[in-house]
């Protein structure tokens, strides 16, 4: 599991938006507009945290008025700026979800109690979530689809395993 005190990145701050000190907002959340659910935004700029008035799509944009910004000057300098917040602030995951920087690192293995890897990412594949495990015997990467009740037969966060209905031949080209 991900350090409780960590700082995670939640999105940047792109530009200026108009002339009123509104900020066009990239995020990293999913959907994109949940970046807004976690407040107050802290960054490494001053005045290091940052709290959202109101916010809007634009198009295909996220923009928003932040209280510590009244200007444009002041919006278009703050170009680039990471927005983090605390693991610590994070709501625990729901029953039968994980966060994904939970389950990075976690060991797989198969239904027999074979070590198949562990987890060095996941990715979007639209349908379901893929995990990105780094082979045990140094082979190539395994793509194991995270399909809970499928695939996937359980996460144990504390015990940092995740036990998956996989054969390795399914994950190797024949050659």
């Amino acid at each position: 599991m991900t350090d409780p005190g960590a700082e995670l990145e939640l999105g940047r701050i792109c530009g200026a938006f108009g002339i009123a000190g509104w900020v066009r907002v990239h995020s990293r959340t999913e959907p994109p507009e949940n970046i807004f659910e976690y407040e107050p935004w802290r960054s490494n700029r001053p005045p290091g945290l940052f709290h959202v008035e109101e916010w809007r799509r634009q198009g295909p944009r996220l923009v928003c008025r932040l209280r510590e910004i009244t200007d444009r000057d002041a919006a278009e300098a703050l170009a680039g700026t990471v927005l983090t917040i605390n693991a610590e602030e994070l709501p625990p995951a729901e029953p039968g979800h994980w966060y994904w920087r939970d389950l990075v690192g976690l060991e797989v293995c198969d239904l027999s109690g074979v070590r198949l890897g562990s987890v060095s990412g996941l990715i979007d594949a639209g349908a379901h979530d893929v995990l990105q495990v780094d082979a045990a015997d140094g082979g190539e990467q395994l793509l194991i689809p995270f399909v809970p009740g499928i695939y996937v037969e359980d996460v144990d966060l504390d015990a940092r395993r995740i036990r998956v209905d996989w054969a390795l031949a399914w994950s190797r080209d024949p050659g």
